[in-house]
Order: structure tokens, then C-alpha cells, then sequence
């Protein structure tokens, strides 16, 4: 009785063994680290785009970001 007792559990221990040697599957595109890391760059490069497009009008049209309310009239005596 013993004997088959060990006998079961060096067949249970044989399979686990077998199980744990199997492969891992591959992840499916990429891992957590990598997505992040991608994620940044893309926030990043909007942050950009959109900085350049802010300057870019800034430097087309320089007074439009200026209020009104801070002009100085200028009096001309003519």
C-alpha cells in the first residue's frame, strides 16, 4: 500500500515536472514595461506637436495673444 502511494505521487511529481517544462506562450504584441514606455513617447510627441503649433501662431500673429485690456493708448498731438 505504501509502495503505491509513493508510486502515485512520483507520478504526480513526474507530471508536474513535464508541466512546468512546457513553454511559456509569447505575449501577444507587447509587454506592460514596452506599452508604457510607448504610451510616454506618443504623449510626448503630442505635447510637442502641439507646442510648435501654439508658437508657430504666435509668431504669425504676435499681438492676437496680447489682451486688449493692457494696450497703452498713445496720444498723438497733431
Amino acid at each position: 500500500m505504501v509502495a503505491t502511494e509513493v508510486e502515485a505521487a512520483a507520478g504526480r511529481i513526474s507530471e508536474d515536472r513535464d508541466a512546468m517544462e512546457e513553454p511559456t506562450p509569447d505575449p501577444a504584441f507587447v509587454d506592460v514595461d514596452q506599452g508604457l514606455t510607448l504610451a510616454g513617447i506618443a504623449f510626448l510627441c503630442l505635447l510637442l506637436v502641439a507646442m510648435i503649433i501654439r508658437c508657430a501662431k504666435v509668431i504669425m500673429d504676435p499681438y492676437s495673444a496680447i489682451p486688449t485690456s493692457t494696450w497703452e493708448e498713445q496720444h498723438l498731438d497733431d
